[in-house]
């Protein structure tokens, strides 16, 4: 197999664990948060800065590759690791999220999905064997089966469709793919939140015996307790040792009730997004470093970070950068926002390991200013 997963411990007062996934390109230690390269970079970095702030792996997304540059290219590079020169772990997810979220500008159907370009308009077909097939171009350590992701709200009846499409679609993946010495593959737990469709869902792709199921189809925008209870059902049902994936996930308090749900892996595009539009993470909530209070404010963003932007720039220049749209402003503050996500994750295992996950949890949540709704 492509990967091996380690269970190290588990959580006496959650169901959070702490281990180790083994790559043919790097060890990695969860629960992590995964930041988010698209279209094969991590937008204002280098693959040398991400490396620096303590990132063991990142994802990159095989819709936007297969259309520019193409797989192709990508493979005659030598792989996307030498492409773009990390030299860590990659996940790639199966372009399916994209396909689906082009609303009308793609047609489902039982052999694929055929879509217009967002970029050109130009037709393209994906199937489960050609996102395989991409994907194996690309060559990233972890590949992701091709799904559809169900919108929210959903009803009944579109999502059993839904699921027992994607069920089939799995299978499909799983038989078209070759290398497992090198490429390990995934499934996706999927359909809205219907309990017995959800159960059903995880109940048939564990049977294919994948090597780590992902969970997806959540922060899709349903409320936060129904994507806790959503996991909170579903994650016992995913193999104890095998990797478990929420898709999607990386504001810190959904982090937090994912880990203490079970799950291992995270990822989304939020720190770096929020970063480029002038907001950054710290230990006492968001700071959106454009309003005008900051304009004198010579204090680092967080002064209780130790990151390359805490410990050279003040919020009163960065907020300056900003206002005069200068490019470092984007990476002072995405260099931030990773920085804390990871160095959260840090100290989330840690917690794990000394069993006191749920005190560091409720520290955080009344330094952050969020609202402990759950339990």
């Amino acid at each position: 197999m492509a990967i091996k997963y380690e269970l190290i411990k588990e959580s006496k007062e959650t169901k959070a664990r702490l281990g180790r996934i083994v790559t043919p390109h790097g060890e990695i230690e969860t629960p992590v948060f995964m930041p988010v390269g698209t279209r094969a970079t991590v937008k204002t970095m280098t693959p040398e800065e991400v490396k620096d702030l303590g990132a063991k792996i990142i994802l990159s997304n095989t819709y936007h590759l297969y259309l520019k540059p193409g797989h192709d290219l990508v493979k005659e590079a030598g792989g996307l690791h030498r492409f773009m020169n990390w030299n860590g772990p990659i996940l790639t997810d199966s372009g399916g999220f994209q396909v689906f979220s082009l609303g009308e500008l793609r047609k489902i159907k039982e052999e694929g999905v055929e879509f217009r370009s967002h970029i050109d308009g130009s037709k393209h077909f994906i199937s489960p064997e050609t996102s395989i097939d991409i994907q194996n171009a690309l060559g990233s350590d972890i590949m992701m089966c091709f799904d559809e992701c169900v919108p929210y709200p959903a009803d009944y009846e579109y999502a059993k469709q839904s699921m027992e499409r994607t069920t089939r679609w799995a299978k499909r993946c799983k038989e078209h793919h070759k290398d497992w010495n090198t490429q390990a593959l995934f499934g996706i737990v999927q359909v809205g939140m219907f309990r017995d469709l959800r159960e059903q869902s995880a109940k048939d792709l564990v049977e294919m015996d994948f090597c780590g199921y992902a969970v997806g189809g959540l922060s899709v925008g349903e409320p936060m307790d129904v994507m806790c209870e959503v996991l909170d059902y579903t994650t016992p049902l995913l193999p104890r040792d095998k990797p478990r994936y929420l898709m999607g996930v990386g504001s810190p308090d959904y982090l937090f009730e994912a880990v203490i749900r079970g799950i291992d892996m995270a990822d989304c595009v939020l720190p770096t997004r929020i970063a480029r539009n002038g907001t950054a993470m710290t230990s006492h909530g968001k700071v959106v470093i454009r309003n005008g209070k900051y304009s004198r404010d010579f204090t680092p963003l967080d002064p209780e970070c130790d990151c390359y932007t805490c410990r050279n720039y003040t919020r009163a220049y960065i907020r300056h950068l900003f206002n005069v749209d200068e490019i470092l402003a984007l990476r002072l503050t995405t260099i931030h926002n990773l920085y804390f996500l990871i160095k959260l994750m840090e100290r989330i295992r840690e917690a794990i390991k000394e069993d006191r996950l749920l005190e560091l949890k409720d520290e955080f949540y009344k330094k952050y200013g969020y609202t402990q709704l759950l339990e």
